[in-house]
């Protein structure tokens, strides 16, 4: 039976109506029911979270001059699913990056998954090269774009610089590959250095370039803060620069010098030797990465002697005129023999105790004050904790309690002996002796700044305790005034046009094997001027020096070192000379007893 055209006309509509029905209702779920799903795939395929690097904050000394800071640079990635053409890619980014090309595709190869970074699209992001410069990294898109090749990107990066290479290295410090400070200020100071990173969401068109028209949420970075140090960059530039001439002319194992202000405990100044170039620290050992200033210790010497002298005055137990019998160089006590070399001394004040060095005269001093007081002294002055300076592995040093002592300690500690100090440990007692009697927490961040030059923190000086009267300081300096003179040890510390009081020391190095190293010492002067109303205290160390036994002084080898650095700085602050200090003394002659100072 034949159908009608009508009819066939009736099933073709119902058909194309049905199909339209069909569609509709497939449309219909589409856009309603799965529309947040397929809205989402869609926002994978064309979004990218983009992180928005923060800048690390600057270093800079008290001038503002900057010690670490930041030089941008670009990091080369690529994206593989937008890559059409590999091998032509490879050419030309190992061209300009310096890369072997067999490198570069074999990371295109493995398209290799980045455990810190993925795309949103689920495209590998392989990593060709970090720390690329600008002009060179542009180089590259360029030149991939006259190819019409995509899926290669730029992201901005940073690399930290220190513009002065290896000066104030240890001070300084440096960052890691993730951008944490491992040493120095870098380490101290990485929270208020380090940053916040933002983001960005964004959307990208189907040849990878950013809509960035689309964009959408995103958080601003915020660059971390600039920290402003106490250090004076020409003073630390004469320190270095004399302690490069010491180490030269006496080859010692390590040097140590440190410039404070005494009034405030401001460190101006602090290196050491051997030192390192912050740019260039790969295969740099970990001994001369060392800030030897506040993580190595030594017997003091001579120097612990200020500490002795004072506690005995302000227990009232002798006065700076009192006579000690120094028994001609020679006294036994405990089984022990002490020495003062050559033909020692008979009588000798207080005061003159402390400029002969007489290690006999401090001796009885330490068995007047007995264990406890002088325990007490030697804490006082800070020896045995650590001094609280804004820089990370500072040691404690070693200061044994009373009841751990010989029978002989009570008269080698007044000397020097048997106490573990650092540098650090020293310089800040005699800035005590100089600020007539307070100690004051050692200081080597001056302020922090935000981004926008807002001050966050100031930090002032922080007086720890009155460890002396005022007068008792006084007599003490009285005493390291005559020591930078003839009569004294050390009258090469002489400062042509200004008064300086210090003390020399000379300690006989210990053997790891236990006792000590024969014709080994730790050589040291430490010293401040001008004396009446100080600017400038200094610490000048060297551990073994080579030189004749008759010369291995403090007074002789470290004293001069002081003096010259103290001449330049004076220069550099603008200090006023007095016209009665003018005149520079004559050539010290061997040490009058022949004694270890």
């Amino acid at each position: 039976m034949s159908v009608s055209p009508r009819r066939r006309a009736l099933y073709l509509g119902g058909l194309v109506a049905f199909g339209f029905t069909l569609f509709s209702c497939r449309l219909v779920y589409l856009q309603v029911s799965r529309h947040d799903y397929y809205a989402a795939l869609a926002a994978e395929k064309h979004s990218t979270r983009q992180t928005i690097y923060a800048r690390r904050g600057a270093i800079t000394d008290s001038a503002g001059i900057p010690l670490a800071a930041n030089e941008p640079v670009k990091t080369v990635v690529v994206d593989a699913s937008l890559l059409r053409n590999p091998d032509l890619a490879a050419g030309i980014l190992a061209r300009h990056l310096d890369l072997p090309k067999a490198v570069v595709q074999e990371k295109l190869a493995r398209q290799v998954w980045s455990e810190s970074k993925q795309r949103m699209d689920g495209a590998p992001y392989i990593v060709i090269k970090r720390e690329v410069p600008e002009n060179i990294a542009e180089g590259v898109l360029k030149e991939l774009g006259e190819n019409r090749l995509r899926g290669v990107f730029l992201e901005q990066d940073s690399i930290r610089v220190y513009p002065n290479g290896g000066m104030l290295c240890h001070v300084v410090g440096f960052i890691n590959h993730d951008g944490v400070g491992q040493e120095g200020v870098e380490r101290s100071m990485n929270d208020w250095l380090k940053g916040h990173d933002g983001f960005r969401y964004t959307e990208r068109d189907r040849t990878g370039k950013e809509m960035v028209a689309f964009r959408k949420l995103e958080r601003a970075p915020r660059d971390g803060n600039t920290v402003r140090l106490t250090v004076d960059m020409a003073l630390q530039d004469i320190v270095e620069s004399e302690l490069d001439v010491a180490v030269k002319q006496y080859r010692p194992k390590m040097a140590t010098c440190i410039l404070m202000r005494p009034s405030t405990g401001q460190i101006l100044a602090m290196a050491n030797r051997p030192h390192y170039d912050l740019n260039q620290r790969e295969g740099v050992k970990d001994e001369t990465r060392k800030n030897r200033a506040i993580m190595d210790q030594v017997e003091p010497g001579s120097t612990f002697k200020i500490v002795t002298t004072a506690a005995a005055l302000d227990h009232k137990l002798v006065r700076a005129d009192t006579s000690l019998n120094c028994e001609n160089g020679k006294f036994t006590y405990g089984g022990s023999t002490l020495h003062d070399h050559g033909h020692g001394y008979g009588d000798l004040t207080v005061n003159d105790v402390l400029v002969k060095s007489s290690n006999i005269g401090v001796a009885k001093l330490g068995l007047m004050l007995g264990d406890q007081r002088l325990y007490e002294y030697v804490r006082r002055f800070g020896f045995g904790e650590r001094t609280g300076v804004q820089l990370p592995g500072e040691i404690p040093g070693i200061v044994h309690a009373p009841h751990r002592w010989s029978k002989i300690s009570i008269t080698h500690i007044p000397m020097g002996h048997e106490v573990g100090a650092t540098p650090m440990q020293v310089v800040n007692a005699m800035c005590t002796i100089a600020n007539r009697g307070r100690l004051m927490t050692p200081q080597i961040v001056a302020s922090i700044t935000d981004p926008s030059g807002q001050r966050l923190a100031e930090f002032a000086p922080v007086e720890v305790r009155q460890v002396m009267s005022h007068e008792v300081a006084e007599k003490v300096v009285q005493a390291l005034m005559e020591v930078v003179s003839k009569k004294g040890t050390a009258e090469k510390a002489h400062v042509p046009g200004f008064q300086v009081a210090g003390k020399t020391g000379t300690a006989q190095k210990i053997s790891p094997t236990g006792g000590y190293e024969h014709n080994k010492y730790v050589v040291s002067f430490a010293g401040f001027f001008p004396a009446d109303k100080p600017e400038i205290c200094a610490l000048v160390l060297l551990d073994d020096a080579v030189a004749p036994s008759n010369l291995n002084y403090g007074g002789q080898i470290a004293a001069p070192v002081f003096s010259r650095i103290a001449t330049r700085a004076a220069r550099h602050l603008n200090l006023t000379p007095s016209p009665e200090f003018m005149k520079l003394p004559g050539v010290l002659a061997q040490n009058e007893n022949g004694g270890r100072r």
